[in-house]
């Protein structure tokens, strides 16, 4: 056991860019299990576009601050427990943040039945692969036949959506930043991948989906959100599930034109979700998740980073696009 907890605070919010001078390294004492609490060891920590959204202002969760510590969901080990319902060993899930060792109360955690590497747990049946399920079935409500168009479709969330698709008999176009993303889209089976750098977007999608779009699964916002809206077919549904083009900036782009037209015109449903609301339905979601993997109906790919001070820059690179698939840090070298 380490003799110190590294943290990774904040120590400005960012006016524009997020940069790596926005945090710093800190080594502080190892926690204590307070009285009821439990004493983690950070194994995995997820980043996530969400956390630079964090640093905006309050969302669905409480707002970063200037001082704190990098909020961040992780997968820990339970060192030292104070509460009957958690035991040394045991694997939670929790929000311990940026750093090696937290004392959190147990309503801050949920216990882990592992059935297969962390880094699963992390990717495909954790957030990442419920926020793909629920969004897609519960919000999108594909039907078979019909078109998905899914935006960073390379991403953590973006492809397991249009896997799930092709599952659910749908014809699935990806929209992606490279060559290489777009290729790999193709190779899960995906229908056509569009290139929005080195494309027109709007003619790409008119290309791709010549009778329009059926359901949207947004994860950019911006000016992807406003060319697949012109898009869209006659009682379409839009998944906002997140607005990464708009998180790293100092203002925010106007709402897209068409709005609430659009909406109207065509009897369009736009919705919202947060994947949290749905926790109630988490195992069976897993169960069906875990059933797909192991039939060889979805692949996932990992963006495994080594060591906590390599964070900064990692979810800076996720903003930009540079991960593809679910990107992590291993804070722990065994894990």
């Amino acid at each position: 056991m380490s003799e110190t907890n590294k943290q990774i605070i904040v120590t400005e919010l960012p006016d524009g860019h997020l940069e790596e001078r926005h945090f710093a390294l800190k080594e502080v004492p190892i926690p204590e299990a307070g009285d009821g609490e439990v004493l983690t060891r950070t194994l995995l920590l997820s980043l996530d576009a969400a956390n630079r959204a964090w640093m905006q202002g309050a969302t669905y969760t409480a707002p970063v601050l200037a001082g704190d510590i990098m909020h961040g969901m992780t997968i820990s080990q339970v060192v030292e427990s104070k509460d009957p319902a958690f035991a040394p060993g045991d694997i939670v899930e929790c929000q311990s943040g940026w750093q090696e060792y937290a004392s959190l109360p147990p309503k801050a955690m949920a216990k882990l039945e592992v059935r297969g590497p962390l880094s699963q747990h992390m990717s495909i049946l954790g957030i990442t692969g419920l926020t793909a399920y629920f969004g897609l079935l519960e919000v999108g409500a594909p039907k078979e036949g019909e078109t998905l168009v899914v935006s960073a479709a390379a991403g953590a969330v973006g492809n397991v959506v249009g896997q799930i698709g092709k599952i659910k008999g749908c014809r699935v176009v990806g929209i992606a930043g490279t060559d290489e993303k777009c290729e790999w889209l193709r190779e899960l089976g995906f229908d056509a991948a569009i290139n929005y750098k080195r494309e027109d977007l709007a003619q790409g999608l008119r290309a791709a989906c010549p009778d329009g779009i059926d359901v949207y699964f947004d994860n950019v916002a911006g000016d992807t959100l406003q060319a697949a809206l012109l898009q869209m077919r006659l009682h379409g549904r839009i998944v906002c599930c997140g607005a990464v083009s708009q998180y790293d900036k100092a203002e925010r782009a106007p709402s897209p034109m068409g709005l609430p037209g659009l909406l109207i015109v065509r009897r369009l449903t736009m919705q919202g979700f947060i994947v949290m609301d749905h926790y109630d339905r988490r195992q069976e979601a897993e169960r069906e998740l875990l059933q797909w993997v192991q039939e060889g109906h979805i692949q996932y790919r990992l963006d495994i980073v080594d060591g906590l001070k390599q964070a900064p820059r990692a979810l800076i690179g996720v903003l930009y696009g540079d991960n593809t698939g679910k990107r992590m840090i291993r804070v722990d070298p065994d894990s």
